[in-house]
């Protein structure tokens, strides 16, 4: 069953991207949500999402430094992570790229957006 990773420190955002994602669940995909970078850490080292929406500014630890210790500490090549952040900066944006992200998207985002990557990273 493919795993999807809703990380972002305010509620409603997790909310919306859950509700936006709810469709996939037909398909058999199971999303899980956390709210801060430590909490999501831990997650994905025990159940291995394929696919994480990350955001960046949070609390205890930081979207980046998630992407980075996933992808470059841990060579977690196999779990896709799409950075969903209010940090819209081109300087924000390479340094999400540098620390592994496979996708940047700025808030405010469109809902289609991102169901339709998540579709489309997980084959269906």
């Amino acid at each position: 069953m493919p795993k999807i990773l809703i990380v972002d420190d305010e509620q409603i955002i997790r909310t919306l991207i859950n509700h936006t994602l709810e469709p996939l669940e037909d398909n058999g995909v199971v999303i899980i949500t956390a709210q801060d970078g430590e909490e999501a850490l831990k997650i994905i080292k025990k159940d291995k999402p394929e696919l994480v929406f990350l955001d960046i500014a949070m609390p205890e630890m930081d979207g980046f430094e998630v992407c980075d210790t996933v992808k470059n500490k841990l060579h977690m090549k196999g779990v896709h992570i799409i950075m969903v952040t209010g940090m819209g900066q081109e300087f924000d944006r390479e340094k999400g790229i540098k620390s592994g992200c496979n996708f940047y998207i700025t808030k405010p985002f469109s809902t289609e957006e991102l169901r339709s990557k998540a579709r489309e990273i997980l084959g269906l």
